[in-house]
């Protein structure tokens, strides 16, 4: 498997959901809840920078809340039931496909960072494993190609990364990561397929994502959740810190984009 990596009142007016079909818009909330609730389970002091970049703390403290309430009804017995009943080849599969999913966004925005390597492996693999429509890694054992969304593309052009964002619908960001995402989904391939194919194709791989990766992380995102003292304040830590390491990965100094996986394989 390839390594994953990749602020509120005047960016939550951009009102997102005018760019994501409303069909997607309860799956995105859950989603979201994943994302939040991933970055708990790391060990992380409160740094004071974390707190300069959170002017916006009340409201997102609310919104994490109402995401925890998401993650105790729907999303954590949810995903308990797909670890107890799927079978673990079929998760492994289901991973595979979301990642292989992910492989446009990385080969556009590597291509427009000039790493165009990079680019080429990503497009390559999807290309090869579209013969299984990535259940099956067919170049397991491969160079991997490195994870890339228009987040770090933003960073790589010096775009600031703004102010902390708890947003309900998509997930722990920046304002950058949060323009990111909305250029990521405007670029995404699958926006060439007729509107209502789109909407069901998204539906599926974001319950699909939001299960499987609640799943996957369940002992650890549940000790943060029911242990740490301030969860909300573990998260903000640990997502400053990780997507700083992220970038610093991919050659770019200081920002990194809003993934976890990496964290847990620490």
């Amino acid at each position: 498997m390839a390594p994953q990596h990749q602020k509120e009142e005047n960016i939550v007016t951009l009102r997102y959901e005018n760019f994501v079909p409303k069909k997607s818009l309860g799956w995105l909330a859950i989603f979201g809840c994943a994302a939040f609730l991933s970055g708990c389970s790391g060990t992380a002091d409160i740094a004071s920078s974390d707190i300069e970049n959170d002017p916006y703390e009340k409201q997102n403290r609310a919104v994490f809340a109402l995401n925890m309430g998401v993650d105790d009804y729907v999303l954590e017995p949810t995903a308990k039931a797909y670890k107890t009943v799927v079978p673990m080849p079929a998760r492994n599969a289901v991973s595979n496909h979301l990642e292989w999913v992910s492989l446009p966004k990385t080969a556009v925005n590597s291509s427009l960072q000039g790493r165009f390597e990079n680019a080429s492996l990503a497009g390559f693999r999807f290309a090869i494993n579209a013969l299984t429509f990535g259940t099956v890694d067919l170049m397991e054992g491969e160079e991997q190609p490195f994870p890339e969304d228009m987040g770090q593309t933003l960073a790589y052009y010096d775009v600031p990364e703004g102010d902390y964002l708890m947003l309900p619908l998509i997930g722990s960001a920046t304002s950058r990561s949060f323009v990111g995402r909305l250029g990521d989904f405007v670029l995404n391939p699958l926006s060439v397929l007729p509107a209502e194919e789109v909407s069901s194709v998204q539906n599926t791989n974001i319950a699909a994502g939001a299960v499987s990766y609640r799943a996957r992380y369940f002992d650890q995102i549940n000790d943060a959740k029911y242990n740490a003292v301030d969860p909300y304040s573990r998260l903000r830590s640990v997502y400053y810190q990780q997507r700083d390491g992220q970038l610093i990965d991919n050659g770019i100094e200081n920002e990194a984009e809003d993934d976890f996986d990496s964290f847990f394989t620490e």
